[in-house]
């Protein structure tokens, strides 16, 4: 529901507020005021397109904000909420959509103070508005918006649901066979690769730390000789030579155990140094052992060599410090998975066509319910029709199926599947005898796109997203009793949505809730427009003015009391 829009700078526009109330709102003024500049102002919250023009001469940008109420669980408050826009607390939020106009032609948008793209605008406009006239309709002539229009008139909610639900599994499962798939494609080249992998791993077969091992042996062998000098003539003035450290020692320790017969407070020193040659004498006899292994070898050392060559080229390939055993272990059990891929693969195939079957069960079924809808919504829309004047002309609802192509995961019936079925859904008129019912958009008389529209909105009154139906001069063409007709259908719409509309035919503005009037007036050399909400008596005197021209007589005044008096004793009764 719209509580208030306000426009300033906007063509004849300096500054207006326009608050409409519940119920059915009508703009009325003489022809040029200004009306129509409203529901353009309107259009421009909704995400139409900016022009440059459009901002008053002399200003540097014009401005437009629209605050519409928004219902808690509303489509607009998920939409919101999925672009994490507050709309306020549980009880009823409020959204606060601005437009800025630049005179260059640039424009800004806000929605609640945020900044947003006009198509962020043009998403939401078909829940916040719809907009009827001679030129336009925001979702109405969609046929994008046709087929849930019909779901809702069918009450097929609650088989879209299940079937939306049928088809994201199906569409789940189809993904995971592709990728199977893919996986299948590339496996054979993969298996060779691991296969090559684990032999070249098994041909070395690497032992724990043989790195390390190897390294050590080939240092050894590249210089046996100068390690077995050293450690041989180690060995030798440590215990074996003439002279050795552990014969001294041996005689030190016996001397101070001597004198610690004097004095035993040198026992323990006596110990620690017989200590000391008992350990020199372990190192010494270890060193001989060495000395006499080690062995000048030059094949063992070209063995190790190439040892080490092949294990650090494998390491190069899986990078330093890999645990190459651990390596074949991940290799072994990756050709393992890869050898049971095909009956995973053939399993899922299974699956999928379980799901497949099951989702077009349900989309076949949900498209003859829809046909049987589309006949009845037809006649209820040519039943307006006829009401509205149009009694000669044919609707059709016309269910097609969705035409598939070979880039869609899912096909049934040669028709690609979604999650709204198989179906395309567009309502087709022929407003006369003879002519093929043709698209809404395409409607050459504004007259009877108009009346079109109206009948749709009535019959779907209750189905449609939009809080609030704009209807911009509808009427045009049109007088007498269809123009009282006309206006019945629009108040019958309002019991149900909030309605503006602009009209010149006093029939219309009589049964109005809300009255406002349009006027344009000449202030300091400029034409300035401006709007203002009729009081009773006010009413009295614009609805005699729209059926007497500009002299009023009390003819005219006494027919307007009669018009407005049944909508004055309905609100009363109310």
């Amino acid at each position: 529901m719209l509580v208030q829009l306000t426009a300033q700078n906007l063509v004849l526009i300096e500054h207006v507020t326009l608050e409409p109330g519940r119920g059915f709102n009508v703009l009325t003024g003489e022809t040029g005021a200004g009306k129509s500049m409203l529901v353009d102002a309107l259009g421009l919250v909704l995400g139409a397109r900016a022009r440059p023009d459009i901002v008053r001469s002399g200003a540097r940008e014009a401005t437009v904000e629209a605050l519409f109420e928004v219902e808690p669980g509303s489509r607009v408050a998920a939409k919101l909420e999925a672009a994490g826009i507050p709309v306020g607390d549980e009880e009823g939020g409020q959204l606060v959509v601005r437009r800025v106009i630049q005179n260059e032609g640039r424009s800004r948008a806000y929605l609640n103070g945020r900044l947003c793209t006009a198509s962020q605008l043009l998403e939401l406009a078909p829940d916040l508005c719809d907009i009827a006239s001679q030129h336009e309709s925001v979702s109405l002539t969609d046929p994008a918006t046709h087929l849930e229009y019909l779901d809702a008139f069918g009450k097929l909610t609650s088989e879209r649901i299940a079937l939306e639900e049928a088809v994201d599994a199906a569409g789940q499962a189809t993904a995971e066979l592709e990728r199977a798939a893919e996986a299948e494609a590339s496996r054979a080249e993969r298996e060779d690769f691991v296969r090559f992998q684990l032999r070249e791993i098994d041909e070395i077969d690497p032992k724990p730390n043989e790195e390390a091992d190897l390294e050590n042996e080939r240092g050894r062998l590249r210089h046996a000789e100068k390690l077995a000098s050293s450690t041989r003539h180690a060995a030798e003035r440590l215990y074996e030579g003439e002279g050795a450290m552990c014969d001294e020692l041996g005689r030190f320790a016996a001397d101070i155990d001597g004198a610690a017969a004097l004095d035993g407070s040198l026992g323990p020193l006596a110990r620690a140094i017989e200590s000391a040659r008992a350990e020199l004498a372990d190192a010494a006899r270890a060193l001989a052992r060495y000395a006499g292994s080690i062995e000048a070898s030059p094949e063992r050392l070209a063995e190790v060599d190439d040892r080490l060559f092949r294990l650090k080229k494998l390491l190069r390939r899986y990078g330093p410090g890999t645990d190459l055993r651990a390596q074949r272990d991940a290799l072994a059990a990756e050709l393992e998975a890869a050898e049971s891929s095909q009956e995973r693969r053939a399993a899922l195939e299974k699956r999928r066509a379980e799901l497949v079957a099951k989702a077009a069960d349900a989309a076949r079924s949900l498209s003859r319910k829809r046909c049987e809808a589309a006949d009845q919504l037809a006649d209820a829309i040519g039943r307006e029709l006829a009401q509205l004047g149009m009694g000669r002309a044919r609707v059709v609802v016309e269910v097609q199926s969705a035409p598939a192509s070979a880039a869609d995961a899912l096909v049934v019936d040669g028709a690609r599947l979604g999650r709204t079925g198989i179906d395309r859904v567009e309502f087709l008129i022929a407003p006369n005898p003879g002519e093929a019912p043709r698209p809404l958009r395409r409607i050459a008389s504004g007259g009877e796109l108009s009346r079109s529209l109206l009948a749709l909105k009535r019959v779907l009154a209750e189905k449609g997203p939009a809080g609030l139906y704009v209807f911009d001069e509808v009427d045009a063409g049109v007088g007498g009793a269809i123009a009282e007709v006309i206006g019945h259908a629009m108040a019958d719409v309002s019991r149900h949505r909030q309605v503006i509309c602009v009209t010149h035919l006093p029939q219309i503005a009589a049964l109005a809730d809300t009255h406002f009037v349009v006027s344009k007036t000449e202030t300091r050399g400029r034409t300035v427009t401006s709007v203002r909400k009729l009081a009773t008596g006010e009413r009295v005197d614009e609805v005699a003015r729209m059926i007497g021209g500009l002299k009023v007589g009390e003819a005219a005044r006494h027919a307007a009391e009669e018009m407005l008096r049944p909508r004055a004793t309905a609100r009363a009764r109310r």
